[in-house]
């Protein structure tokens, strides 16, 4: 069972949109049948909600975050993920530094998507700003999704053999 976990800082704006968008595409392509797709924060207070002005502008794109809380990041959650990948690449430094037994598994989102490595800045400056994140990762999520897809499943089938 192929699994991806988004990683940005506070799990309140970049992860929770890119996992919902993946989620969102796996639906459409008629492949979520055993996905796990989640959210987490590197550095984040459990229990919060997504940020209001990226859930209204994520409901255009026809995405509900109201239930979402924000998760911190631990050794256990990322040992039950295939593919991990992160919005920048201090946090991929972050967490492999941390978590070195990850290093194979966690990405840019950005590299995988499109094989360019920039980051995903945590922008909220104004709502013209997030939204044009927002779009941005939408953008990502697109484009790719058969980068992501392939990966995480390839990924997947190595944990797999390595039980």
């Amino acid at each position: 069972m192929p699994s991806v976990l988004f990683v940005c800082t506070a799990n309140r704006f970049r992860s929770p949109v890119a996992a919902a968008l993946f989620k969102k595409k796996l639906d459409e392509m008629g492949a979520s049948d055993g996905w796990r797709v989640s959210s987490a924060g590197t550095w984040t207070e459990n229990e919060l909600p997504v940020i209001s002005s990226i859930s209204r502008i994520t409901q255009k794109l026809g995405i509900d975050l109201s239930t979402h809380r924000s998760v911190g990041v631990n050794k256990q959650l990322l040992a039950e993920y295939d593919l991990t990948l992160v919005m920048e690449a201090g946090q991929k430094e972050a967490l492999v530094s941390e978590f070195p037994h990850i290093k194979h598994h966690v990405f840019l989102l950005s590299y995988v998507a499109e094989n360019r490595l920039y980051d995903i800045p945590d922008v909220l400056d104004s709502r013209q700003e997030a939204e044009k994140i927002v779009l941005e990762i939408n953008s990502l999520i697109q484009r790719g999704y058969d980068a992501i897809f392939a990966l995480a499943t390839n990924l997947s089938h190595i944990r797999y053999v390595a039980r």
